[in-house]
C-alpha cells in the first residue's frame, strides 16, 4: 500500500509516538510504501523526530502547520497537504490531531483517495473550554468525520465521548490501543538500582513519578497539595516529575511554599528512550490529568509492573482497574488522592501484586507490531469496499 500520515507536530508525546510506529511498522512489517507530513516540531515538549528515525519513510515538514487557528496560515497548509497527496497518490491518508486531522481529511476527500482514516487520539473539546470553544470543536470534527471513512479511537471512552456529542455514528468507529515497544517496559528495572542512585535516592525511598508536560489540566498542582497527606503517612516518599514545559517555575514555587522541596524532582525533557529506566527506578505512577484519550505512561507503567494511581477520566478505567491493578480517584479528589498514594507507599507486597497483574493483562494488548496489524486490517477493508485491493 501507498500510505499518508499527517499530523499537525512530531513533539515527544503519545500521538506522536504511536504514528512513528504506525510508520516504521508500515515500512518494516509490511513493505508499503509510507509518507509522514508534519508541521515544524518547535516547542519546550522536544522534537521525536531524531537520531535517524524517519529514515524509512518520505518525511514532509509543512513549514505553514501549526496548532494555532491561523485562517491564512491553515488555507497555505491545506495547499500545500493537498499538493503532497496528488503527487504521493496514496491508497490510505491517515490522519492525527485536531489541525492535522481536519485539513489532511479534507484535502484527502477533496482528491478522492479511497481510504481516508482518522485516530481519535483525545477529543479536541472538553468541560474546561468555553461553551463557545466546545460548540465549534464539536462542529469541526463532525465536518471532518463526514470526510472520512473510518475512526480509530485508542479507547473506547474516546468513542463513547464523540458519539454522545453527535461526531458520528458508533458503527464508524473501532477502537485500537496505541502501541509501544513493550519489551523495554518489561524490561525496565534492570537499571533500577543504578538510575535511582543517579537520581540521588536512598534504598528506603518509596519513589513516586507523574509522566507529563509540565502543562494546564496535567495535575501537577493537585499532586504537590496531595503530596502533604503523602508524606505524613509515609516519610519517605519521594515525587519523580518527568517532563518540562511553562509551569515549572510555578510548581517549583509550589513546591517550596509547601515545604516540600525535599521531596520532589524535576528531571526536565528526557529523550523518549529514558522513559523506561525512570519508570523501573520508581514505586508507583500517579497520573492526574484532566483529559487525555489514553494516556500512554499508564500501559507503560503497568507492563513494567508498577502500580498506577489515575484521575478517572477518559480511557484511564480500561488499564487502572481498583484494587486489581491500582486505583482509580475522583478528578481533583485531593484527599482521595492522598489516601491511594498513601496506600502504596506503605504497602509494598500491594505494589507487587497490582503491578504484576497489569504487566500479565497488558503487555501483549500494547505492543506496538500488534496495534499496526490492526491498523493495516482497516485500511485492507476500506480498500476493498472501494474496490481497490491488489
Amino acid at each position: 500500500m501507498r500510505v499518508a500520515h499527517i499530523i499537525t507536530r512530531m513533539i515527544i508525546g503519545g500521538a506522536q509516538e504511536n504514528t512513528l510506529f504506525s510508520c516504521q511498522d508500515l515500512v518494516r512489517e509490511h513493505g508499503d510504501t509510507v509518507m509522514l507530513m508534519s508541521g515544524p516540531s518547535s516547542g519546550p515538549e522536544g522534537a521525536l523526530l531524531a537520531d535517524n528515525r524517519a529514515d524509512d519513510f518520505q518525511l514532509e515538514i509543512i513549514s505553514s502547520l501549526r496548532r494555532a487557528i491561523h485562517p491564512w496560515r491553515d488555507w497555505l497548509s491545506y495547499c500545500a497537504i493537498k499538493k503532497q497527496l496528488r503527487s504521493f497518490k496514496p491508497d490510505v491518508v491517515h490522519t492525527h490531531s485536531a489541525k492535522g486531522g481536519m485539513l489532511g481529511r479534507l484535502a484527502a476527500w477533496r482528491l478522492g483517495v479511497p481510504a481516508i482514516v482518522h485516530t481519535v487520539h483525545g477529543a479536541p473539546f472538553h468541560p474546561y473550554q468555553s461553551a463557545l470553544a466546545r460548540f465549534f470543536f464539536r462542529r469541526c470534527e463532525k465536518y471532518a468525520a463526514g470526510r472520512c471513512h473510518k475512526l480509530i479511537s485508542v479507547a473506547d471512552a474516546m468513542t463513547d465521548q464523540l458519539v454522545e456529542a453527535g461526531v458520528a455514528p458508533r458503527d464508524k468507529f473501532c477502537t485500537i490501543k496505541s502501541g509501544m515497544d513493550v519489551d523495554r517496559f518489561a524490561r525496565a528495572g534492570e537499571q533500577r538500582d543504578q538510575v535511582r542512585r543517579k537520581l540521588g535516592y536512598e534504598p528506603g525511598d518509596v519513589v513516586i513519578g507523574k509522566i507529563a508536560r509540565l502543562f494546564h489540566l496535567k495535575g501537577h498542582e493537585e499532586l504537590i497539595r496531595a503530596a502533604t497527606g503523602v508524606v505524613q503517612q509515609q516519610p519517605r516518599a519521594r515525587f519523580l516529575l518527568v517532563g518540562d514545559g511553562i509551569l515549572r517555575a510555578a510548581l517549583e514555587k509550589q513546591i517550596r511554599q509547601a515545604d516540600l522541596e525535599d521531596h520532589f524532582t524535576f528531571t526536565g525533557l528526557v529523550p523518549p528512550a529514558e522513559i523506561p529506566s525512570l519508570i523501573g527506578a520508581m514505586d508507583v505512577l500517579v497520573h492526574t490529568s484532566l483529559r487525555e484519550g489514553l494516556a500512554r505512561a499508564l500501559p507503560q507503567a503497568l507492563i513494567a509492573g508498577k502500580p498506577v494511581v489515575s484521575y478517572d477520566v477518559d480511557g484511564a478505567r480500561e488499564v487502572v482497574i481498583s484494587d486489581q491493578t491500582g486505583f482509580l480517584v475522583p478528578p481533583r479528589d485531593i484527599d482521595a488522592l492522598a489516601t491511594a498514594l498513601g496506600t502504596l507507599s506503605t504497602d509494598p507486597p500491594l505494589r507487587e501484586k497490582l503491578g504484576g497483574e497489569g504487566q500479565r493483562r497488558f503487555t501483549e494488548l500494547f505492543r506496538h507490531q500488534y496495534m499496526t496489524s490492526q491498523i493495516r486490517d482497516v485500511y485492507h477493508q476500506l480498500l476493498t469496499q472501494a474496490g481497490r485491493t491488489g
